[in-house]
């Protein structure tokens, strides 16, 4: 693979292996601990030079602590995780080997791509194991000479990066639910209340765009329906990489941009909705529709700016009233296929949620509409603060959210998900 840090780490589930589960859990809780407390004081008598080399001896301390504590947790999850995923790439080579690939393309087609995934996953975690290693020995070369700043740091900027390849190799574990592996289509649409929709649908456009881009993902604006007030009416975002849809699912709902933090009188000064639903990567979605149960038009919004001509497909799916656009395509035909794979894959999901086999079985009343979703709130004056409402999070950097560092946001989700499918399972 080209870059480690380019796409997530794909992983199958691994609650089958005892050994790798206990060690993932005990270096979990080792990351759970806080580092002791340094209780040091510099006396007023010391002289400046004297304070200049303990604060950079504290410093030191602190960087060759952080590396440890990262080396150790690679030392007890990657030579467990390392054995287990071999062993799941030699059993794929034999089923090639085994098998006569010709007689059933796409089952061939599967087994390679699995393969694929395998030895990604195999050569991710001896990278890994290289990079703790080389961590390690730096630090102890550092520790040879009485102050070296510029060694620990170098140690502590490969440590880093372990440290982001254990955390992405933990999430793409967790992630084992239906379509978790694949991409992501993301629709934000502005809302019709409050006084800047528009700006802020165009705003946590950009907060999405700059997480894509800090994370390493393909991604690309296909459509864009620009405002004349400033801002957007709707924009469509496709994120091209494995687990795309993983994390981002838990976004779907309404994001309110609030202008007063009272609780008991706030202003809205702006709502959007965002809906994420899989891209299919590898496949096109696996449904049947009856032709019948469709209604195809055309609407003529947004056409002129995305340099269309009538080209632009909306798709109804009659008997829930779904719909799916696509306007970003040079062709009717284009945008027609596009728009009838987002509706499937919006009708997949709802299957998947309510355990039923074909889109006759589903039961209208049980689909959550997009708006009465409360997914978070942007909170801008007295005080500066996120609410997440599905986890409870709270995070008090706001810019800091907006400029794209929603990670804490997306691993709460994910782990809040993964507990309500243990309760689930009990």
């Amino acid at each position: 693979m080209a870059k480690m840090g380019a796409e997530p780490v794909c992983v199958r589930t691994l609650h089958s292996n005892p050994r790798f589960s206990r060690k993932w859990r005990a270096s979990r809780r080792l990351r759970l601990h806080s580092c002791p407390p340094l209780s040091l004081t510099v006396r007023a008598s010391l002289s400046t030079e004297d304070k200049d080399k303990f604060y950079k001896e504290l410093g030191m301390f602190s960087l060759r602590k952080k590396i440890e504590d990262v080396v150790l947790r690679a030392e007890t999850l990657a030579p467990a995780a390392l054995e287990l995923e071999e062993a799941i790439r030699i059993k794929h080579e034999e089923t090639i080997r085994q098998s006569i690939l010709w007689d059933d393309l796409a089952k061939s087609n599967e087994v390679l791509i699995k393969l694929a995934d395998s030895s990604r996953v195999v050569d991710a975690l001896k990278d890994l194991r290289y990079k703790a290693k080389e961590a390690k020995l730096i630090t102890q070369l550092a520790e040879t000479d009485a102050i070296n700043y510029r060694l620990f740091k170098q140690a502590y900027s490969a440590s880093l990066d372990v440290s982001k390849l254990l955390d992405k190799y933990e999430m793409c574990k967790l992630l084992r639910g239906k379509y978790d592996t694949e991409g992501a289509c993301m629709i934000i649409k502005a809302g019709v209340s409050g006084f800047y929709p528009e700006i802020w649908a165009e705003q946590l456009l950009r907060m999405y765009l700059k997480w894509a881009e800090k994370q390493g993902h393909g991604t690309r604006v296909v459509e864009k329906c620009l405002s004349k007030n400033g801002g957007i009416n709707s924009a469509t975002i496709e994120l091209e990489s494995k687990y795309a849809y993983g994390y981002l699912s838990g976004e779907r709902g309404v994001h309110s941009m609030i202008s007063r933090g009272d609780a008991s009188v706030s202003d809205e000064a702006g709502m959007a909705a965002v809906d994420v639903i899989p891209l299919f990567l590898e496949t096109a979605p696996d449904l049947e529709i009856d032709d019948e149960d469709l209604l195809i038009s055309s609407p003529s919004s947004c056409e002129a700016q995305w340099g269309q001509t009538g080209s632009a497909v909306c798709i109804q799916h009659i008997p829930t009233g779904l719909r799916a656009e696509s306007s970003g395509e040079r062709s009717c035909f284009a945008n027609k296929i596009k728009a009838i794979n987002r509706l499937k894959a919006k009708l997949l999901v709802i299957l998947r949620d309510q355990g039923i086999p074909n889109s006759r079985s589903i039961k209208n009343d049980s689909i959550i509409d997009l708006w009465s979703q409360q997914t978070r709130r942007y909170i801008f004056s007295p005080h500066k603060l996120v609410q997440d409402v599905k986890t409870g999070i709270h995070l008090p950097d706001l810019n800091s959210v907006l400029d794209g560092n929603i990670e804490p946001l997306i691993v709460a989700n994910i782990n809040s998900r993964q507990d309500c499918d243990t309760v689930d399972m009990v």
